[in-house]
């Protein structure tokens, strides 16, 4: 049945209520009055009566008006406790249901649609606890039981749970008013039977399954210690290993709330960001975006020239910067800000214990309340024959490798067509590299819609790179002082030689060496943790890469919040890692910025949205620079300004998705943006301009021809 004829069909029946005025037979007054005739017909005919009033009450709970309560008393004043209380449990339940089914059928698309992204931790905690959830509310008879139906109606729950759960549930309530019923003679008022003591009672009732759910959790924590022998006393309130982002947002919150804390690095302190990934490979770009507007200086008036350099000193540049940073995340920071910094390799013992391997030679053994694992990750290295012994460099190494070097190697190979890939490809390329980039895959950026894949595809080509895609590496071979790079497109094979193989085809945590196999902490592709990043030690938390779902810098300080304000304080309040979000740059030229939904994923997860786009070239200030290739797109609801996503593909990318990041995590749509006033002539503007282009697609046209005929007439 389709929904119009649904809604039609309730409505009918909702209408015939108030126009026969039912309600008026249907109180605790004409219930009395009319129990000696009803008494009297149930005993003529007691089938009928019994399927009259079944049906009634299921027709009556599933249309969601009064008169379940006095239905409920005429079943023990007429069928007795025993027989009343199984009509009306079956009855009631069927009708909740049947109510439920109408909710989810008739509104639940429409809210999940427009309300997706705020109910996902509702969604989340109704598919992990709805019954319990459920059950409370039925054992509660304050909560309208018509409310619970169609608020339920609009969640995961499934059918089958929430029929026998509102059974189960509203079966004692069910029972005390059959139970009044049966002395129907002896009440005056309703409040005779739901006094506040018995409401009260209810009420701790429905406490009993979450109390049940805490005592199976303590229970469940006390099997995971039971092989371990608890501390009396500890050196540590936290110990985090891994000095990366994660590692250093931690230990900085628990030094700053006076925790003693220790911080465990076995290698560089800043982590892969500062020392191989964001910092180098930032001072890496500038320095090959100021030789590529160098040789295209004619774009700005001025004559162009291919750029004259040494390749030693642009890389020393780039440990330069890397050494410039350095301070802030040093020994000697962290030590007087109150971190313990131990140098070394930790590994955990127990879930209390940690024992650190120093680069000293010495061995220390702490004892903790917490621990925090923020060891990071590491390039991904495929498993392709030859590679091992091909001298092939990772994102991690090619730094110090290339910083050796008198002269760039003229042939680079970059295997990957990822963030990574493509921004160590095109750098290299505008530094006057020979460079090929290898995709397996049918584009580069698969996460990004096609139309951002197509313009990084483009820029990457106009900068000198030839882009490979749909090419498969299957081995590395070297014949004499020569080495290529086997290629595998359209079934036949394709020889690519190269003096430098860079792979990049993404990164994986670091697992191994920390004793998570020892306890038994679980891992896949990251260390498994809850929505608290918790692992299977409510006291041993993970954060940042190792943890994942993101690998991105600023989500592990995001991470790092949780983790030590759960491991420090979790006794008293948990909070869930809040992942809604989320941003991120891929920091080719010009830049793709993104946040929240694309269009693959909205289509991918069937979310309806519309789209807006506002092209860079109609920007005065991209034009002022001669930055108009891009384009600012933002995801809203159909017919709403609530932003799902935004894509911002074009230089200072990175920059001008903050706008959108702030607007989405405070709920502020595109009207809010548009009535912003941003400076002119700034690349800013192009967020107002993008608010503007939605706002002329949702215009008034039938009240503006109004206006205009006014106008028209003003004018005589």
């Amino acid at each position: 049945m389709k929904r119009p004829a649904i809604v039609a069909l309730f409505g009918i029946l909702i209408l015939a209520w108030f126009l026969l005025d039912v309600a008026q037979y249907l109180t605790l007054d004409a219930l009395k009055l009319q129990r000696s005739y009803i008494d009297g017909f149930y005993l003529d005919h007691p089938f009928l009566v019994i399927v009259v009033f079944f049906g009634m009450y299921v027709l009556l709970t599933a249309l969601s008006v009064t008169g379940a309560v006095i239905l409920t008393l005429a079943a023990g004043a007429i069928f007795g406790l025993a027989a009343g209380t199984l009509l009306v449990s079956f009855a009631s339940s069927v009708g909740a249901t049947l109510a439920f089914l109408a909710s989810r059928f008739l509104f639940r698309d429409a809210v999940q649609s427009r309300f997706g992204s705020r109910l996902q931790s509702v969604n989340q905690g109704v598919e992990r606890d709805g019954a319990f959830y459920l059950f409370s509310l039925r054992l509660v008879p304050i909560f309208p039981f018509f409310a619970v139906n169609l608020l339920m109606g609009l969640t995961p729950i499934r059918t089958w749970t929430y029929y026998w759960v509102s059974q189960v549930g509203m079966l004692l309530g069910t029972i005390v008013y059959v139970n009044a019923g049966t002395q129907l003679g002896g009440i005056n008022q309703l409040s005779d039977i739901a006094s506040p003591g018995l409401l009260g009672s209810f009420a701790a009732l429905g406490l009993l399954p979450w109390v049940g759910k805490w005592i199976m959790a303590m229970i469940r924590q006390r099997q995971v210690y039971a092989r371990f022998k608890r501390p009396k006393h500890f050196d540590r309130n936290l110990i985090v290993i891994g000095a990366g982002a994660a590692g250093l947002v931690s230990s900085l919150i628990a030094a700053t709330v006076k925790a003693k804390v220790t911080l465990v690095e076995a290698h560089k302190m800043g982590g892969d960001c500062l020392n191989f990934g964001c910092v180098p490979s930032k001072a890496l770009i500038k320095s090959a975006r100021i030789a590529e507007q160098m040789r295209h200086a004619e774009h700005y008036g001025l004559e162009g020239s291919e750029p004259r350099f040494s390749f030693k000193s642009v890389m020393r540049r780039v440990h330069d910067i890397i050494a410039a940073i350095e301070p802030n995340d040093s020994v000697e920071r962290y030590t007087a800000l109150g971190v313990d910094v131990v140098q070394g390799y930790a590994r955990i013992v127990d879930p209390w214990t940690v024992e650190i391997a120093c680069h000293d030679g010495s061995m220390k053994l702490l004892t903790t309340r917490s621990i925090i694992i923020a060891a990071g990750a590491e390039p991904l290295v495929p498993e392709l024959p030859g590679l091992e012994d091909s001298g092939c460099l990772t994102s991690d190494t090619l730094w110090d490798a290339f910083a050796k070097l008198d002269e760039m190697p003229r042939r680079i190979v970059v295997l990957g067509g990822g963030p990574i890939g493509s921004e160590l490809a095109q750098a290299f390329a505008r530094l006057g590299g020979q460079v090929s980039q290898i995709e397996r895959g049918p584009r580069l950026l698969p996460r990004e819609d096609l139309d951002v894949a197509e313009l990084a595809r483009s820029a990457q080509e106009a900068s000198g790179v030839a882009v490979l895609t749909g090419h498969q590496a299957v081995r590395v071979e070297r014949q004499g002082d020569e080495r290529h790079l086997i290629l595998e497109h359209d079934g036949e094979e394709q020889v690519l030689a190269y003096d430098a193989l860079i792979v990049a085809v993404g990164r994986k945590a670091r697992l191994s060496g920390y004793g998570l196999e020892e306890l038994g902490i679980e891992t896949t592709k990251t260390v498994v943790t809850d929505e608290y990043l918790a692992t299977l030690y409510p006291n041993i938390f993970a954060a940042g890469d190792v943890a994942g779902p993101y690998q991105f810098t600023h989500t592990a300080a995001h991470q790092a919040w949780f983790a030590s304000v759960n491991a420090l304080f979790g006794q008293f309040k948990r909070f869930k890692a809040d992942y809604r979000v989320i941003p991120w740059t891929t920091f080719i030229d010009p830049e793709v910025a993104r946040v929240g939904l694309n269009e693959q994923e909205a289509q991918e997860q069937g979310i309806a949205h519309e789209v807006t786009l506002f092209p860079l070239h109609e920007l005065d200030r991209a034009i002022a620079d001669g930055a108009t290739k891009g384009f600012v797109k933002i995801l809203t609801p159909p017919g709403k300004d609530r932003i799902l996503g935004a894509t911002i593909v074009g230089e200072h990318a990175g920059e001008l998705l903050a706008e959108y990041v702030l607007a989405m995590k405070h709920g502020l749509g595109l009207n809010k943006i548009m009535a912003t006033i941003h400076t002119y002539p700034t690349m800013a503007e192009a967020n107002k301009y993008a608010a503007g282009a939605w706002k002329k697609k949702h215009a008034p046209d039938r009240l503006l021809n109004w206006v205009g005929r006014y106008h028209d007439w003003r004018r005589g």
